[in-house]
């Protein structure tokens, strides 16, 4: 049991995405603002990009740049001792996209808002399905 407790404590940072994974699908789910929504799915998202980022670290890795010039004598280095830079890449593409779907999101969001008079879901429906 305490071999349990210790790993829950080494890997807090995990438990805090998942934290956020949650809020931000509570917020989808079971929300009825369009903004909520939205908002939620950035809380998501972030979660998500957090969790990747947290992938790709290494304890005592170096970036992967070789430096000849600065070393008296060549220094072997093995391939394990670099940190993967593919997930921080990734991530950096995500983050992209997200602030995109985003910034499109609201701009749809305002849209119905100038059609519908609201951002409530149900009223949206009602005046779709009375129309």
């Amino acid at each position: 049991m305490e071999e349990v407790l210790q790993l829950v404590i080494e890997k807090y940072n995990y438990w805090i995405y998942i934290a956020l994974m949650m809020i931000g699908l509570y917020a989808l789910i079971a929300k009825n603002n369009l903004v909520k929504k939205i908002v939620g799915m950035s809380i998501f998202q972030t979660a998500v990009i957090l969790f990747y980022v947290s992938i790709g670290v290494k304890r005592g890795a170096t970036i992967p740049i070789i430096d000849y010039g600065h070393a008296a004598a060549p220094q072997v280095i093995q391939a394990a001792d670099y940190v993967n830079p593919l997930p921080h890449v990734l991530m950096l593409t995500a983050i992209v996209v997200s602030v995109a779907t985003l910034g499109v999101a609201l701009a749809l969001a305002v849209t119905v808002y100038h059609r519908y008079r609201t951002l409530e879901e149900d009223e949206i429906l009602k005046q779709i399905r009375e129309s």
